[in-house]
Order: C-alpha cells, then sequence, then structure tokens
C-alpha cells in the first residue's frame, strides 16, 4: 500500500490592476497632501512632474518642490511615499526629487490658481 502524497494549493495571484485606474488613485492620494506653506495640494500645486505606474503596482513619481531650500524638503518625500503605498495595489513607491524644469507658477493648474487669487 503506498500512501499518497498530498500536494499543496497553490492560489492564483490576484489579477493587476489597470495601472491607468491605479495612476487614478495614486493622484486621488497626492492631492490628499498640502504644502505646509501655500494651502493648496502638491498635485495641484504642479510639483508633481511624472507619474509611472506598472501592471504589478510598483509606482515611481518624480516630483519637485517650489523651491531647493523648502523647509519640508527633506520629509515631504517620504509623506507622497508613505502616502502612495497605502493605495489599494500599490506594492512599492518611490519618489525622485528633481529640479528640471524649475518650478513655476505657470505648473500649477487653474483651480489653484483660482484658489490662489492668481487668475
Amino acid at each position: 500500500m503506498s500512501e499518497q502524497m498530498e500536494m499543496p494549493t497553490i492560489e492564483p495571484e490576484a489579477p493587476a490592476r489597470e495601472p491607468s485606474a491605479m495612476e487614478a488613485e495614486v493622484i486621488e492620494a497626492l492631492q490628499t497632501i498640502y504644502d505646509p506653506e501655500i494651502p493648496v495640494n502638491i498635485y495641484e500645486l504642479g510639483l508633481i512632474y511624472g507619474i509611472d505606474v506598472t501592471p504589478e503596482g510598483n509606482v515611481a513619481i518624480q516630483m519637485t518642490l517650489t523651491a531647493p531650500a523648502c523647509p519640508v524638503a527633506g520629509t515631504l518625500p517620504g509623506e507622497v511615499e508613505a502616502r502612495v503605498r497605502d493605495v489599494e495595489g500599490v506594492r512599492d513607491a518611490k519618489v525622485e526629487l528633481v529640479w528640471e524644469p524649475p518650478w513655476s507658477q505657470d505648473r500649477m493648474s487653474e483651480a489653484a490658481k483660482l484658489q490662489l487669487g492668481l487668475v
């Protein structure tokens, strides 16, 4: 009489989420982070230069600050990474600070300009 070995059950991985849907949720998360000196979120301020979402749920963000000597230069990128990692389906998030092109008010959304009385 031979013993049959029981094979472990392998659960299929959850299907990857559509990157464009995840990108929309990442943008929503970014819109909850505010510049400490300007009462506008960092997305509407135009501080986010690029968002790349892979089908595996890895998110790479290129962002800048209003000035290189910004007082939150050491903390804001980490806050952005943490907030993006909280988005459902995100496996990892990395933020790269970039300085080119330099940020200017021209990068702000119309809504941000209206909120700050610039139009």
